[in-house]
C-alpha cells in the first residue's frame, strides 16, 4: 500500500501550519516547526518568506487539497477517489469528502485515542491489533458505518503498549459519532460524522474548487 515516507515536518513547514503528524511531539520545543520558526522547507526558504506574493486562487485551491491530503495520510490518486465517490453522494460534495476521510480505520482509530497521530493509528491497523464487527481488519483505509464495533484484538491487549494506552483513554475526548468503552477497549459508531463534528481546519469549498477547474 503506498503511503508517504518522507519527512513530515517539512509538510507542516510547507503549508505555513502545524499538522500535527507526529502527535505530542508537535507540542513540544523539539518540534522543527518551532526551531525553524515556519520558514518553506529548501534551500530559498528563507528568502521565500520575504518574497511573498498575494496567492492566487488556484495556488489557495491547491493549498488547501494538499493540507487535507497531508492530514489524513492519504496519496493524490486515493484522494481523488474519495472525491469522486462524494459528489456521487447526495449533499455537498465538500462535506461528504470531509466525511469520508473522516470514517476512515485509521483515523477513528487515532479519534478513539489508541494512538498519537494518524500515521502510528495506520500501522496500528496494519499490524491487525483491530477487530471491525468480530473480524480481523488490517486495512487503514476501510470506511466504517453506523453500528460497526472497532475492538483492540484480544492478543493484543495482553502488550504493553495497550496496557498504558488503556489507562490514558479518555472517554470524554471522544467525538460524538463515536462511544468508547475504555474498560474493554471497545467502540461504536453511533453515526455518520456532520461536519461540525469534524475539528479539522479545512476549507472544503476550496478543494472542491479545485477539482472542479
Amino acid at each position: 500500500m503506498a503511503r508517504y515516507t518522507g519527512p513530515v515536518c517539512k509538510l507542516c513547514r510547507r503549508e505555513g501550519e502545524k499538522l500535527f503528524l507526529k502527535g505530542e511531539r508537535c507540542l513540544s520545543p523539539k518540534c522543527p516547526f518551532e526551531r525553524e520558526r515556519g520558514y518553506p522547507p529548501g534551500e530559498h526558504g528563507r528568502l521565500a518568506r520575504f518574497r511573498r506574493r498575494r496567492p492566487s486562487d488556484y495556488s489557495r485551491q491547491l493549498r488547501e487539497k494538499q493540507k487535507a491530503r497531508r492530514i489524513y495520510g492519504v496519496l493524490e490518486r486515493q484522494f481523488r477517489r474519495y472525491f469522486r465517490e462524494a459528489e456521487r453522494r447526495p449533499g455537498l460534495t465538500g462535506e461528504n469528502l470531509l466525511t469520508l476521510l473522516e470514517s476512515r480505520l485509521d483515523n477513528v482509530v487515532y479519534r478513539l485515542g489508541f494512538a498519537d497521530s494518524r500515521a502510528q493509528a495506520r500501522q496500528l491497523v496494519q499490524h491487525g491489533h483491530f477487530v471491525v464487527n468480530g473480524r480481523r481488519t488490517n486495512i487503514p483505509s476501510y470506511i466504517v458505518r453506523p453500528q460497526d464495533t472497532i475492538t483492540v484484538r484480544e492478543g493484543s491487549r495482553k502488550r504493553k503498549y495497550f496496557k498504558e494506552r488503556a489507562e490514558r483513554l479518555d472517554e470524554g475526548a471522544v467525538p460524538d459519532w463515536l462511544s468508547l468503552d475504555a474498560e474493554a477497549m471497545t467502540a461504536r459508531v453511533l453515526r455518520v460524522p456532520a461536519r461540525e463534528d469534524i475539528d479539522t481546519r479545512l476549507n472544503e469549498q476550496l478543494i472542491v474548487e479545485y477539482y472542479s477547474r
